[in-house]
Parts: C-alpha cells; sequence; structure tokens
C-alpha cells in the first residue's frame, strides 16, 4: 500500500471516529480494528468498526450510525440470564428500535440510513434475489421490512400485522425484550406447524406404499411417542412478562428457527472488510507521579554548593579565582537586560491596562452632581458616574529549558534569554516555575546512613501506553517560591553552568554529578506537562497559565508498551515496540484521535496539539535559538520550499534575525539567532572613535533592539 493510500486510509477513519463521537454525544472511544463485524462494548464504552475500506461513504455513515445507535440506546445488561430467547430475535427488534431513536434524535440521519440501505438492496447483500419472500419466517420478513422494505415488497399475513406493528412501537428494551420473545414464539410455533404437515404428508404418501411402511416399521419402538411427548410443552423458563411458551399438538421438532437474512448480511458486510495489512494500534498516555519525576529546586543547588564547595577544598584555588570572571559576567549581562526587562514590563502594563479599560462600565450612582445642578432644565444626567474597572487576570508562567548536549553551544544565550522572562515574572509579581528536562541524574539516592534508594517509575506499566523511561526526570531550576537573594544565587549557579557548556575547554570547574548535558525527553516532559499545568495552577490559585518552551530541536519518538506471551512463559511479558504509521494516539478526556503516521519529528507538534486541545486556555509558546546555518532547514519545515510564507519568513529572518512561525504545534513558535541574542546591544565606542565607527555601532545597536523589541512584544502580547 501506497504512503498516499495509507493517509487516505488513515484520514477516512478519523473522519468516521470523529462522526461517531459526534452523534454519540459522549466520550466514546472508536478503534478501526481488523475485525469482520462492528461492534459496542456497552460495558467499556469502546466501538470497534471493521476497516470497510470497500464500502461507500454512504454505506459508511449507515453502519457508524447504527453502531452509535447501540453506544446510545443498548443498556449494559446481561438479559440472557433471564430471558431464554436467541439473541438473533433480539437483535432484529433492537435493531427496529435503536434506527428509530436515532433517526428521531437527528433528523438528516433518515436520509443516511434510506440511501445506505437503498444501496446494500441493490447490491442484494441480504441475499434474497429471486427468492418467493412469503415462505420466510416472520423473523426475516420483519428484519428486511424495517430494513429495506422502501425497496423490496414484504409480504405479511394476517396474523402476522400486529406483530410487526408491535414491533415498530418499541421505545424500551423492556419493549424489546417483550417483542422478541413474542416474535420468538411466533416463529417457533409457525416452525412446528410446519414440520407437523409435512410429517403428515410423509406418513399419508408411506401408508400407500409396502416399501414406505416397512421404512417406517424399521424406527426403533417409543421413538415416535419421545418426539411427541418431548414436543408437547415446553419449559416455561425465562418467559417475557410471566408467558407460557408454546407448545404444539405433536410431530415437534427440537431445532430453533433463525433468521437467515440476518446472516447474509453480516456475511455481505465482511467482504467489505480489508483485512490486509498491519492492524491499527491505539496508544494512550500515562498519568505520572509527578514526585516521582520532578527534582526539588532545593535538591538541586545544594548539589551544586556541596560539588563546588568540596572541589574548592581540594584545591589551592580561591572561590573568585574560580569563579570571578564568570560571577562578573552575570552581574555585568543582568545590568544590561534591564532594559528589555523593563520594556517587557511597561508592554505587560499597558496591555493589562488597556484591557481593563475595554472591560470598564460606567453607571449612575443615584447621588446629585451638585456641579451639574445648573443644568437642570436642559440636562437629564445630573448624576454622579461611577466607573467600575473588570478585576485583571492572574497569571503564571511554566518554563521548560531544554538541557540536551545538542544544547551546549547555544545554551548560555538560551539561559540568557529565560532570565530575562524570569527577571521580568519577577518583577510583575507573576508566580512562575523553571524545569529542565535531563535523562542524565541519577536514579539513586543514599540516606544519612549510606542506605541506597532505586526510584520508581512514574507510572504502572500498562498494554497500549506510551512509554516514559523511569530515566526521565524534571529538575525544578528556578521558581518564585524562593526570596530574592535565593533566587540570584540559583541564577548564578545556572549561569556557571551554561557558561561551562559554552566553554569547557576553558573552565577550571566541573559540573556537579547528574547535571551534565542529557538526551532529549522532550516529549516525555510534554507528558508530564498534563499534571504539572493544573497542578502549578492550582496552587498558585491562577486564572490565566501560559508555558513556554526553550529548546533547540525536537525529540526522538518514543515507544510503547507492550504485552505478549512468550511461548517459554506462563505470564504475559510487558515489553516495548515502537510506534509505527499504524499509530493513532487516543485521547479519552478530550476524545480526540491523532494519527501518528508522521515523520519522528513531527510527533512533538502531535503532542502538543493534544495538549492545546486538553488546556484549551493556554499558550504553548515554543522558543528556539538557532544557529545561522539551522534557520533554512527550520523554516522549510513549517514554512515550505518556496511560496509567499517561505519567502517571506526568510525575509524576516535576514533583516531581524528573529520570526515567529503559526503553523507549528506550538500556538507560536519564535525562532531567534544565536548571535544575535550573544551580542551586545548597547551603544558603545571607544573615545577616539572614527565617524564610519561610531555610525557602524549605532547602526548594529538598533538592529538588535529592534530584534528584540519585536519578539518580545509579541511575546508580552501572548502572556498578557
Amino acid at each position: 500500500m501506497s504512503l498516499y493510500e495509507r493517509m487516505t486510509m488513515t484520514v477516512r477513519h478519523e473522519i468516521k471516529s470523529q462522526l461517531a463521537k459526534l452523534l454519540a454525544t459522549e466520550d466514546l472511544v472508536v478503534e478501526h480494528k481488523k475485525v469482520e463485524t462492528a461492534c459496542f462494548n456497552v460495558h467499556t464504552r469502546v466501538l470497534t468498526l471493521p476497516m470497510w475500506e470497500k464500502a461507500s461513504s454512504t454505506v459508511y455513515d449507515l453502519l457508524v450510525g447504527h453502531e452509535v445507535g447501540h453506544a446510545l440506546y443498548t443498556p449494559d445488561e446481561d438479559w440472557l440470564k433471564t430471558h431464554k430467547i436467541p439473541p438473533q430475535f433480539v437483535n432484529v427488534v433492537e435493531d427496529v428500535r435503536i434506527e428509530k431513536l436515532m433517526k428521531r434524535r437527528y433528523a438528516g440521519l433518515s436520509k443516511t440510513f434510506y440511501r445506505g440501505y437503498e444501496e446494500l438492496a441493490q447490491e442484494d447483500f441480504f441475499q434474497i434475489a429471486d427468492d418467493d419472500l412469503s415462505t420466510y419466517n416472520l423473523a426475516d420478513k420483519v428484519n428486511l421490512y424495517y430494513k429495506i422494505g422502501n425497496f423490496e415488497n414484504i409480504p405479511f399475513e394476517d396474523d402476522e400485522k400486529e406483530l410487526v406493528s408491535l414491533i415498530g412501537e418499541t421505545e424500551t428494551f423492556v419493549d424489546v425484550l417483550a417483542a422478541a420473545w413474542k416474535l420468538y414464539r411466533f416463529c417457533k410455533e409457525k416452525q412446528q406447524e410446519e414440520t407437523k404437515t409435512q410429517m403428515d404428508n410423509l406418513e399419508s404418501q408411506s401408508s400407500g406404499s409396502n416399501q414406505g411402511a416397512s421404512d417406517f416399521s424399521d424406527q426403533p419402538e417409543g421413538e415416535n411417542e419421545q418426539q411427541e411427548q418431548s414436543s408437547e410443552t415446553d419449559s416455561s423458563e425465562g418467559t417475557a412478562e410471566g408467558e407460557q411458551q408454546p407448545t404444539s399438538s405433536g410431530g415437534g421438532t427440537n431445532e430453533e428457527p433463525e433468521v437467515k437474512t440476518m446472516e447474509s448480511l453480516e456475511e455481505a458486510l465482511r467482504q467489505l472488510v480489508e483485512n490486509n495489512g498491519i492492524e491499527n494500534v491505539y496508544l494512550e498516555l500515562p498519568k505520572l507521579d509527578l514526585n516521582k519525576i520532578i527534582v526539588p529546586n532545593s535538591e538541586i543547588h545544594d548539589k551544586c554548593k556541596e560539588y563546588w564547595g568540596s572541589w574548592l577544598e581540594e584545591t589551592e584555588y580561591t572561590a573568585e579565582q574560580i569563579f570571578g570572571e564568570v560571577d562578573k559576567k552575570f552581574v555585568e549581562f543582568k545590568r544590561s537586560a534591564q532594559k528589555e526587562v523593563n520594556y517587557l514590563v511597561k508592554e505587560f502594563e499597558c496591555r493589562k491596562a488597556a484591557d481593563s479599560y475595554a472591560r470598564a462600565s460606567t453607571s449612575r450612582t443615584g447621588v446629585l452632581d451638585c456641579s451639574k445642578l445648573h443644568t437642570y432644565k436642559y440636562n437629564e444626567d445630573i448624576f454622579k458616574k461611577v466607573t467600575t474597572l473588570a478585576d485583571g487576570k492572574n497569571h503564571g508562567l511554566v518554563f521548560i529549558l531544554d538541557w540536551s548536549g545538542s544544547m551546549g553551544d547555544v545554551m548560555l544565550d538560551t539561559v540568557k534569554q529565560l532570565f530575562n522572562l524570569v527577571w521580568f515574572c519577577k518583577k510583575v509579581a507573576i508566580p512562575f516555575d523553571v524545569y529542565a528536562f535531563t535523562s542524565d541524574y541519577p536514579l539513586v539516592s543514599y540516606s544519612e546512613d549510606g542506605k541506597a534508594t532505586i526510584r520508581e517509575l512514574a507510572y504502572t506499566k500498562k498494554d497500549g501506553l506510551v512509554q516514559v523511561g523511569e530515566w526521565f526526570s524534571l529538575m525544578n531550576m528556578l521558581t518564585s517560591k524562593t526570596n530574592g537573594k535565593t533566587l540570584e544565587e540559583q541564577m548564578k549557579n545556572i549561569f556557571r553552568l551554561a557558561t561551562a557548556f559554552r566553554y569547557n575547554c576553558y573552565t577550571r570547574y566541573n559540573i556537579p554529578y547528574g547535571l551534565s548535558l542529557s538526551g532529549t525527553p522532550l516529549n516525555e516532559t510534554l507528558v508530564a506537562l498534563h499534571q504539572i499545568l493544573p497542578k502549578f495552577q492550582k496552587e498558585n490559585k491562577l486564572q490565566k497559565v501560559q508555558c513556554v518552551i526553550l529548546t533547540d530541536g525536537e525529540a526522538a519518538m518514543p515507544k510503547y508498551h507492550r504485552e505478549v506471551q512468550r511461548r517459554w512463559e506462563e505470564e504475559p511479558f510487558m515489553g516495548t515496540n515502537y510506534i509505527g504509521h499504524n499509530s493513532f494516539l487516543r485521547d479519552r478526556k478530550t476524545g480526540m484521535t491523532y494519527s501518528l503516521d508522521c515523520e519522528w519529528y513531527e510527533f512533538t507538534d502531535i503532542m502538543l496539539r493534544n495538549l492545546r486541545d486538553n488546556f484549551k486556555d493556554i499558550n504553548f509558546i515554543g522558543i528556539r535559538v538557532l544557529e545561522s546555518r539551522d534557520a533554512g532547514s527550520f523554516i522549510r519545515r513549517y514554512c515550505g520550499y518556496y511560496g509567499d510564507k517561505h519567502d517571506k519568513t526568510m525575509t524576516e529572518w535576514r533583516k531581524q534575525k528573529a520570526f515567529s512561525i503559526k503553523s507549528s504545534g506550538y500556538t507560536t513558535y519564535f525562532g531567534i539567532s544565536a548571535n544575535a541574542l550573544a551580542q551586545d546591544s548597547d551603544f558603545d565606542v571607544a573615545e577616539d572613535a572614527t565617524k564610519t565607527q561610531i555610525k557602524s555601532a549605532f547602526v548594529k545597536s538598533l538592529k538588535s533592539k529592534k530584534m528584540n523589541k519585536k519578539i518580545l512584544g509579541e511575546f508580552v502580547e501572548l502572556v498578557a
């Protein structure tokens, strides 16, 4: 199967899944599987649809609508324990009821059912061509009448019409069981009558023939008596509404009546199913125990303090000799960054004030305004007024910092951009948390007595869950819960680490164990955000939360847990498997399903879309710090290789060394030049500088400020 065919099939399945969910108006789980017939599990609320690749869109909609009818109206109860009715007869009556209720609920479905059954009739799905329908039992005729009765003439005897009407009037499942019992009893009695007639005819023919008499006398003694006795009365167990089961006057049969048109339809529908290819796999995200993945803020910085302190004790150097230069650069950066921070604060306050003003309301107080009394003859408005400003929203920010190895060269510039936003939050009193994801933090911790504790997995493994490895950690690097002095010291620690990553060969100090750059568990972090964001909002009593992710790229696609039965083991083995093009991510909370038939780097965008579907009021802002050589490929990934969108973004990049993209999984994805961030935006020239040098420095300062103001302004617009 070609990629285009797979994509077309995926889109079609997703559309039909959404149709089923919309019709059911509930958190319905829809799966397309390699099964022969559709079914709905009323207990687990899972609607399983075959891959009806050979079915037309009309028939597909008919079948989906029919199964949703069962989802909505067929109760979850084991009626076979109390009613001894063959399931086929109950199915015939229940089909009539649920389709009637579906058409009543959704008027547009009447046309869908009409056209769908018209197509099934034309294609002879019930396999009735050239048959005399008057010879069919009542159950078959009822099944045909309520499905394709508009296209076939279904004959009924006078004694059948009353029961046909009763079936059409069923409203509850109790009605269905009562009508199904009467239908079954009627068919059973008719079958027994026909059997008795056939046996009487056979006996009559046999009595006129010696050979026939000889054959008849060869039967074992007592067989006819046993048949008559066994058919005289049936058990009354399981009757509906206390009615007695049917009796016969002899010559009965133990065979049960069947509904062959239902079997024919099911067989024909199996021919529409495409079971070649790979089975669909439906995956879900695990719910993580945050206590097992988040490294506390104090633990990280205690580790830095203890490690560097003990390291200094073992050397002949002083703290000033080792950290003096890098700490001085931190202080200089903080001083120079105040312009951008103040700009952010100003823009934020202006937007908040404008929003409050836009939502302001003015009303009369009922108190006379003495300054207007002299105008009472021509002015009715002589009362004082009061303007009420709408309450502002409480804001909060969650930052995610990429702590992977590829960030080494741009980590310092990324941290600087992060610090600008942290200082902004601090100035406007916005709660914040900064997490850095890593796969290198120690899994083993030691108590004071030296006892080792291995961290447990943050969730229980289950078949079909996306894997989040036990090696995944989120380091709470900074938080607004600390005071100003502590925050300053912690930011200085991070600045030291970021500097060491960039200039590793030239630093005299080492990286504390567990804080080195690692892999890229970005997708695992997006899983954790499903718990982090609502917890952060609840703890800080916030109305508006934003999530900012600072990274240099996408992460590898994770695996998923798969339970398999290995022949040499009695118990199933929980292993892992790769996510393939036949996989779908399913979210029971939102009811959304996402096709994972994508490139590895597109999985991150799917995870982000899932987050945005869950948290409609949260903006997910990406900040990508780019080396000049990487900008072109990044822009082409989201803007194409040519066209107006591509050209406009490339022009913006060349002029301002920054741009924003709206077509990714993020609400807005900012691309910022690492070189531009590293440049000093201050207008600073030597005393003996020439006019040309002064002009060059001035132009350079303006360009940098232009880039920063544009990006910062757009950022504030999102978070305000």
